[in-house]
């Protein structure tokens, strides 16, 4: 079983779709049942072997024990693990709902971090995968978008972490990269595509089968398309306290 969080929409619903076209039986977690139901439809049209459908808040404490729960009444084990699940929130961050961004900690980092822990021990025993979706973001500060940038970096150096950890158990682990898409994410986030997006757009569709071929190729990281991968390199030749301005310009332009 490949357990896909955030599947209801954007980069989450592309992920589970390429997932079951490889002929991965898949559990699509979300908060949305009706969008999860829809999709599970869509899947099993196409050929696929029936999603288990489980709708809950990932930022719940509990969230964790209720998918379990649901797996263990299944009678399935994870073999794969997917962590799409995750927002962002554009504005100064001493001005931002406080509880809002604890909420993003809480489902981009604490939940991640649950779920990979949690079923390490069955994707270990099937010789499985987990793919992790950070951000470019994660390479950098974020001015203007401080806590979700914060979230990525941790995204990112935990799967990297985890990539050697469990290398020697055959499991894959990889971090996927993405720059802007133009998914639901903006919208929560507050803010609109802007020129960046254009630039280094690319759809969620490639943004999924990328992340996908990553993973089975057992790749520590995977930029989609060719503009984003240019930003590691200026990393290293730009001060630090340079890219800090650079983030800054570019977010006051939203």
């Amino acid at each position: 079983m490949t357990l896909i969080t955030g599947a209801s929409a954007g980069i989450g619903t592309e992920l589970a779709r390429v997932f079951a076209s490889h002929h991965h039986r898949v559990a699509l977690v979300a908060r949305r049942a009706e969008r999860l139901d829809a999709l599970a439809e869509e899947i099993v049209a196409a050929g696929g072997a029936k999603p288990l459908v489980i709708a809950c808040d990932l930022r719940q404490p509990d969230a964790g024990d209720t998918i379990a729960a649901a797996l263990a009444e299944a009678g399935v084990e994870v073999e794969y693990l997917v962590n799409n699940a995750g927002y962002g929130l554009f504005g100064q961050a001493t001005e931002l709902d406080r509880g809002a961004q604890l909420g993003m900690i809480d489902l981009n980092v604490r939940a991640l971090t649950d779920l990979s822990l949690r079923f390490s021990a069955s994707v270990i025993k099937h010789h499985g995968g987990i793919l992790n979706v950070a951000s470019i973001a994660g390479f950098l500060p974020g001015p203007g978008m401080a806590v979700y940038y914060a979230s990525k970096a941790f995204v990112l150096s935990f799967t990297e972490a985890l990539h050697a950890e469990l290398g020697r158990h055959g499991v894959r682990v990889t971090a996927l990269c993405p720059g802007p898409v133009l998914t639901e994410f903006q919208q929560h986030a507050g803010f609109e595509p802007g020129f960046d997006t254009a630039v280094l757009n690319v759809s969620p569709a490639d943004v999924a089968r990328q992340g996908f071929e990553g993973l089975m190729a057992n790749k520590r990281a995977v930029l989609p398309g060719l503009g984003i991968k240019i930003v590691p390199l200026l990393l290293r030749i730009f001060p630090r306290g340079f890219v800090l301005a650079g983030v800054r310009r570019v977010q006051q332009r939203r």
